[in-house]
């Protein structure tokens, strides 16, 4: 075993059925019902136009400003694949740029999420494939190694094992682990509903607000008797 420059099999991925299910739902509200200990940190940054995330990780670990490993991912990747990159965060050299893009999109790639750099940043919001970065620079990549692929990861204290559930929007990146995805969406289907419910009773104007004073009084804080 070459621990630090090796490349291993993907053992198991969430369902492309699965992925489409999640598709649909609001990232926050999955956050939710995971308790909100999960989040890949503010740094990344959606670096494409509009439009979500959703698929399975394939994971690379690199050393920073280096691509060579995230080139062979690429050629990897099952159409569908989210390619989740840990290159500690440095801003200094990019990992890919407008050439990578559009040979990840010709192979079907279905995101990328990177605790990196990119470039050509304008090319990401013509081609609009979701992407997550931590920054831009017009400084490219090496290409000497090393790096692992389909080995876990961790951004800003979010594990993500290959295969593991990667999701995308507006509000930022979640991973939801392979073992818990179908509970967890359960959880966030009902939590849908149920927010569906207040929608409907803050439209109509019937919607209880009694737990706000509760919860204060609860607290110990002081209010006037009419407030």
């Amino acid at each position: 075993m070459t621990i630090g420059f090796r490349i291993l099999t993907r053992g198991q991925a969430v369902s492309a059925n699965l992925v489409a299910r999640f598709a649909a739902l609001p990232v926050a509200n999955v956050s939710d019902s995971m308790h909100r200990m999960t989040a890949a940190g503010p740094r990344l940054q959606k670096m494409h136009r509009d439009g979500t995330l959703a698929g399975p990780a394939l994971t690379v670990k690199t050393r920073p400003g280096d691509n060579l490993m995230l080139h062979k991912a690429i050629d990897l990747a099952a159409p569908g694949d989210v390619i989740v990159v840990d290159a500690g965060g440095d801003l200094t050299n990019s990992l890919m740029g407008e050439l990578m893009l559009a040979h990840a999109v010709r192979r079907g790639v279905a995101g990328f999420v990177l605790n990196g750099a990119i470039r050509d940043a304008d090319a990401f919001l013509t081609t609009n494939l979701p992407v997550y970065a931590a920054g831009v620079t017009h400084r490219g990549p090496y290409k000497d190694g090393p790096g692992e692929i389909n080995v876990p990861v961790a951004i800003d204290g979010m594990v993500i094992e290959p295969g593991d559930l990667v999701l995308g929007d507006s509000d930022g990146v979640l991973s939801v682990p392979f073992a818990v995805a179908e509970e967890v969406f359960a959880r966030t289907v009902a939590k849908q509903e149920a927010e569906a419910k207040l929608m409907a009773a803050i439209a109509a104007g019937t919607n209880d607000r009694s737990w706000v004073d509760a919860a204060l009084r609860k607290l110990g804080c002081e209010m006037p008797e009419d407030a």
